[in-house]
């Protein structure tokens, strides 16, 4: 039932005849879930069983574990977790291969080659931006330097422990290392403790509301946060979010079957709407970047109006994914390196 059951009438009767499908930890408001599942059961009538949408990617994986031999609601069909979880998921036989019909354009760096699992979306770093109080935004990570820049900027998180902030880090490195992965790490804490040396540096967890009240003008985070922010703050004060024009570090997030899954076919079904133009394009609509993004691009099939309230889709183009092993090297370097390199507490 390789590829060539793809989307075809033979599957879609065969997801109905299980009349369900069961995921887990999809908030509605995260990445355009919630539009995206109205969507695939008004598209195939099927229902569907939501667990758990605050649970984290471990939980998901756990989940799988403790319903191994339980075909009851409690076991999830399929999964959506941050990249390392894949390769761990298939080495330890959670996840069965499946490859959907567009699988070709899939970036191979974001996919298993044996199907196991295969990247979703993306979000990249950016500079989210407090045009109130920042009257010239930054462009790349070596502006965030400038004296303009006095007392502003902030990660979303603590670099020491959480990722979206090592991933801060690691960006500013490879940036001021010319893409070169190895030195990144090294580079980026050099960078930082520049930063703060300057007194431009806060050592502050960044969030929407210390953006809107002016404690950090400037936060290094997801796109797609940041994007969210600028919505939710409805112009209170209006935000800029910059996509820099060096060290474009994407975070991938990657789906999965479950190989105990007790509806298999509605979940294959599931990832062919998902990666269908239909699917992709919502997870746009939540300001996630689709996995197909530039494939989309190409074919000219994202519509104006969505594209018109994203950063330019070449700021994109140069999107670098850091493979497991360059961020598992990155994040020990960063984690063990931050306190004597930079000395800032973040809190």
């Amino acid at each position: 039932m390789g590829s060539a059951f793809a989307q075809s009438q033979e599957l879609i009767d065969a997801a109905k005849k299980e009349g369900q499908l069961t995921t887990i930890a999809l908030p509605h408001d995260w990445c355009g879930y919630g539009a995206i599942i109205e969507g695939f059961k008004a598209k195939y009538g099927l229902k569907v069983n939501e667990l758990n949408p605050d649970a984290g990617s471990g939980d998901e994986v756990e989940a799988i574990k403790a319903n191994k031999g339980n075909t009851g609601p409690q076991a999830p069909d399929v999964i959506d977790v941050g990249l390392s979880f894949g390769p761990t998921s298939k080495k330890d036989g959670l996840i069965q291969p499946y490859k959907v019909a567009t699988w070709d354009t899939i970036p191979d760096n974001a996919k298993d080659a044996d199907g196991h699992w295969y990247g979703d979306y993306y979000g990249v770093l950016a500079f989210e931006v407090n045009k109130d109080i920042v009257k010239n935004s930054p462009k790349d990570w070596s502006d965030l330097l400038s004296s303009d820049y006095a007392n502003a900027v902030a990660l979303a998180g603590d670099p020491r422990t959480a990722n979206q902030a090592i991933q801060g880090v690691y960006a500013a490195g490879l940036s001021a290392a010319k893409g070169d992965a190895s030195k990144a790490a090294a580079e980026g804490l050099k960078f930082f403790a520049e930063l703060n040396k300057k007194g431009n540096f806060v050592p502050t967890i960044g969030k929407a509301a210390s953006l809107a009240q002016g404690a950090t003008p400037i936060v290094l985070r997801w796109d797609y946060n940041a994007l969210t922010d600028r919505d939710t703050l409805k112009g209170n004060p209006d935000v800029d979010v910059v996509i820099p024009a060096s060290g474009v570090v994407a975070g991938v997030y990657v789906q999965a079957i479950s190989a105990y899954a007790p509806h298999p076919n509605a979940a294959k079904l599931w990832m062919e709407y998902l990666y269908s133009d239909e699917g992709q394009i919502g997870y746009l609509k939540g300001y996630c970047h689709p996995i197909r993004f530039n494939d989309l691009v190409a074919k000219k099939k994202i519509p104006a109006d969505l594209l018109a309230k994203l950063p330019p889709a070449e700021a994109y183009a140069k999107a670098v994914f850091p493979t497991l092993d360059e961020q598992s090297a990155a994040k020990a370097e960063i984690t063990k390196d931050w306190d004597s390199v930079v000395g800032a507490a973040v809190k």
